[in-house]
C-alpha cells in the first residue's frame, strides 16, 4: 500500500532535465513551483499546488552551485513539511559534502554528518542517493536512507562494448575505491589492479604505483567522484607508463570543477563515462566524455518507496 494519498515529484533548480526524465518513467510531471531568489540572493520557493496527504520526492543534487542548491532543497523540505505532505523523500543523486566525512586532522569539521542533521532538521523522512563517496555517511542519518549504485549501469554498458573481457581488468584509482571497484569487476569477471598513491594536498598527487598488471591490458579506471581530474588523469599517466593498451574511465559523479574538462581532453584517456546525477555545465560536450542517465532506476526506487515495497533487488 502507497504511504500518501498520491505521488508529487518537486524539483529544484540544480538539475531540473533529470527530474523530468524521472518523471517521465513514472508516467507522472513535475509538480508546478518556483524556486528563485530575492535581490540579495536568498532562496524563495512557493508550491503552486497542494501536497496534503501526499507521498513528496524533492529531487535535488547539492553540486554547483553546492550551498545555493543545498538551501534550495532544505527549503523545499521546509515548504512540503508546513504545507502537511504525508511524507517527504529528499531525492540527492549527488550527496555534496560527502568527501569531509572524518577528521582527517586536528579541528576538521565533519561537513557530511552537519549535512545530514540539516536535512533531517528540515522535515526530511527519508533520503534517497546514489553513490556516497564513503558507505559510512549512510550511518550519519537518523532517518532511513537507500543508497542505489551506479554500478549495474556501468555494466551493461560495458558488456556490451567488451564482448570478450580476457584482456580487461578494472583498476581501482586509490585505496579508497577499492572495495567498490572489486564489486565492479566481479561482475564484470574482471581482473582487478589498484593504484597506490601518494597525495601532498587536496587535488594534487604526488606519487603513483600500480600493484597489479596492467601491461598489454585494456583498462577501465573505476571511480565514485571525478572534480578536478588531476589525480584521475595523474592515474591515466601512471597506466600508460605501465604498459596500458588502452583506458577507459568511469565514475558516477561528473563535478568537472577548474580545468577538468581540458585535462580530460588532453589526456590518454578513449572515454570518460558519468551518470547524469550532475549536470554537464559546459556549451559542447567533449568527443572523451559520455553520459548515462541514472533517472530510469531512481524512478523505479521511487516507486518501489511509494508502494511500500522492497528496493534491494534495485541494489544487485
Amino acid at each position: 500500500m502507497a504511504h500518501g494519498k498520491d505521488i508529487k515529484i518537486i524539483s529544484g533548480n540544480s538539475n531540473r532535465q533529470f527530474a523530468e526524465y524521472v518523471c517521465k518513467q513514472l508516467g507522472t510531471r513535475l509538480c508546478d513551483t518556483d524556486v528563485s531568489k530575492f535581490s540579495d540572493g536568498e532562496i524563495s520557493v512557493s508550491l503552486f499546488e497542494t501536497v496534503r496527504g501526499s507521498d513528496v520526492f524533492i529531487i535535488q543534487s547539492t553540486c554547483f552551485p553546492v550551498n545555493d542548491n543545498l538551501m534550495e532543497m532544505l527549503i523545499l523540505v521546509d515548504a512540503c513539511k508546513r504545507a502537511s505532505a504525508s511524507r517527504i523523500t529528499a531525492v540527492v543523486p549527488y550527496f555534496g559534502y560527502a568527501r569531509q566525512d572524518r577528521k582527517a586532522k586536528a579541528r576538521d569539521p565533519i561537513s557530511a554528518k552537519l549535512v545530514a542533521n540539516l536535512i533531517t532538521s528540515a522535515g526530511a523522512d527519508r533520503v534517497l542517493t546514489m553513490d556516497l563517496h564513503a558507505t559510512q555517511i549512510q550511518g550519519f542519518f537518523d532517518i532511513p536512507l537507500d543508497h542505489l549504485l551506479a554500478s549495474s549501469l556501468f555494466a551493461d554498458y560495458y558488456k556490451k562494448k567488451f564482448t570478450d573481457t580476457s584482456d580487461v581488468v578494472v583498476v581501482s584509482p586509490d585505496a579508497g575505491s577499492v572495495t567498490r571497484a572489486r564489486t565492479f569487476a566481479g561482475m564484470m569477471n574482471m581482473g582487478l589492479a589498484i593504484m597506490d598513491k601518494r597525495r601532498a594536498m587536496a587535488n594534487q598527487v604526488e606519487m603513483m604505483n600500480i600493484i597489479g598488471d596492467v601491461e598489454g591490458m585494456r583498462v577501465i579506471l573505476y571511480d565514485d567522484i571525478v572534480d578536478t581530474a588531476g589525480s584521475f588523469c595523474e592515474a591515466v599517466k601512471a597506466l600508460e607508463a605501465g604498459g596500458a593498451k588502452e583506458i577507459y574511465g568511469c565514475a558516477t559523479h561528473g563535478v568537472l570543477s577548474g580545468q577538468a574538462v581540458s585535462r580530460i581532453e588532453d589526456s590518454g584517456l578513449v572515454e570518460l563515462l558519468f551518470t547524469d546525477t550532475i549536470p554537464f555545465r559546459g556549451d559542447n560536450l567533449p568527443d572523451k566524455i559520455k553520459y548515462l542517465s541514472a533517472a530510469p532506476l531512481f524512478a523505479e526506487a521511487i516507486e518501489r518507496i511509494f508502494q511500500e515495497v522492497s528496493i534491494s533487488t534495485l541494489f544487485r
